[in-house]
């Protein structure tokens, strides 16, 4: 494992071996960060690994995340299921959060940083456990309006996702299942979509900063475009247990691997 990690910290980043890691990780990101969530996080230690400070690292996974959710929401509308006024309502209060989060996010100590990541994403698992089925299918065409308290906490997850793209997901299906009544398939195309109205915002915020490092972003994308593209195939034919299933395991393992991370 050290041997690895020396080798990110020193190679050529043209070479062909880090091209193939660089867009091989962003192909496995995209493909489950669009039919569940969390797989930022191996983008983060991928990226820290080749010695970018954890501010870098989380700017550096945003226009692959851009691109990809982009060409997400373009199938998920094709397929006719994405209810687009309700995303687009959705993703506005997340934008306004967004950049709060982003601002946090450019400035915040690494080691806190990791920190908040590790106790957050046992958070987002517990809630894998509560039965969503009761109010699933609840959403009756699209337009869906938001009363100021459905807006409030819509901003908090714009702030948690301008923080950090990882998880961020996870809650947007989870707040459009219990405050709006979608199922999970049209909960995931709301995410989709969502994703590419804040993000703008707070890539804006990092590149500000000084907190991109557009080679390997832009290598990295080209995996994530290719990833999500299968995903949102595979989410689309295989419908809401596809999702439900694939969102428990990453949960469990990305889960485990932070809490492990800060005691080794």
């Amino acid at each position: 494992m050290e041997h690895f990690a020396h080798f990110l910290s020193t190679a050529d980043l043209w070479s062909p071996e880090m091209l193939g890691i660089l867009i091989g990780t962003g192909f496995l990101v995209g493909f489950v960060n669009t039919i569940a969530g969390l797989a930022s996080a191996i983008s983060y230690a991928l990226f820290m690994a080749m010695g970018m400070p954890v501010s870098v690292a989380n700017g550096t996974t945003r226009p692959g995340v851009l691109l990809q959710f982009f060409i997400n929401s373009l199938i998920f509308k094709k397929a006719g299921v994405l209810p687009f006024r309700t995303a687009t309502r959705i993703g506005i209060p997340i934008a306004v959060g967004s950049f709060l989060g982003a601002e946090l996010a450019a400035h915040v100590n690494p080691h806190i940083f990791e920190w908040m990541m590790a106790c957050s994403l046992p958070i987002l698992a517990a809630l894998l456990y509560i039965d969503t089925r009761s109010v699933e299918g609840k959403l009756m065409g699209d337009g869906v309006h938001l009363s100021p308290l459905k807006f409030i906490l819509f901003v908090f997850v714009g702030c948690y996702g301008g923080f950090t793209h990882a998880g961020v997901g996870l809650l947007i299906i989870f707040a459009s299942v219990f405050l709006l009544g979608a199922d999970l398939l049209k909960a995931n195309a709301i995410k989709q979509f969502a994703v590419v109205v804040y993000t703008p915002v707070a890539l804006t915020v990092f590149i500000l900063n000084g907190k991109v490092n557009w080679p390997v972003a832009l290598i990295y994308a080209v995996g994530n475009v290719a990833g999500g593209w299968l995903g949102s195939r595979a989410s689309i034919r295989r419908g809401s247990k596809f999702i439900r299933w694939c969102v428990t395991l990453c949960v469990g393992l990305i889960s485990f691997w932070l809490i492990y991370k800060q005691f080794n």
